[in-house]
């Protein structure tokens, strides 16, 4: 499975970007689909997550400004981000795994991996 995240940019804080990530290689139906971010000097940090059904799941602090969602058709999955904040700038990376139940928000438990998009909010 290859994935390839797009969709980030420089924006003014209070503004939006919507991240695609569209797999190729094999479908990813099956597959729970992450989003992560790393700000420069900071660990990989869960963003959110959707499960096959549809099921989401979002970092505490991303609530109600983030929304994941995928288009299994298209093999894609999507992180729609409104109100930002210069604290959001980071470089954002799409996965696709099989995490254990409740393990959603752990890098580790994604197998496959997109190269990341920059995301970059001015305050």
């Amino acid at each position: 499975v290859q994935l390839q995240a797009s969709g980030g940019g420089l924006v003014q804080a209070g503004g939006s970007l919507r991240l695609s990530c569209p797999a190729s290689g094999r479908t990813v139906s099956g597959y729970v689909l992450g989003w992560f971010r790393q700000a420069p000097g900071k660990e990989r940090e869960f963003v959110a997550a959707i499960r096959a059904g549809g099921i989401t799941y979002y970092a505490d602090s991303l609530k109600g400004r983030f929304t994941v969602s995928r288009d299994n058709a298209k093999n894609t999955v999507y992180l729609q981000m409104n109100s930002l904040k210069a604290e959001d700038t980071a470089i954002y990376y799409c996965a696709a795994g099989v995490p254990y139940s409740g393990s959603y928000y752990r890098d580790s438990q994604f197998q496959y991996w997109g190269q990341g998009t920059q995301v970059t909010v001015s305050s």
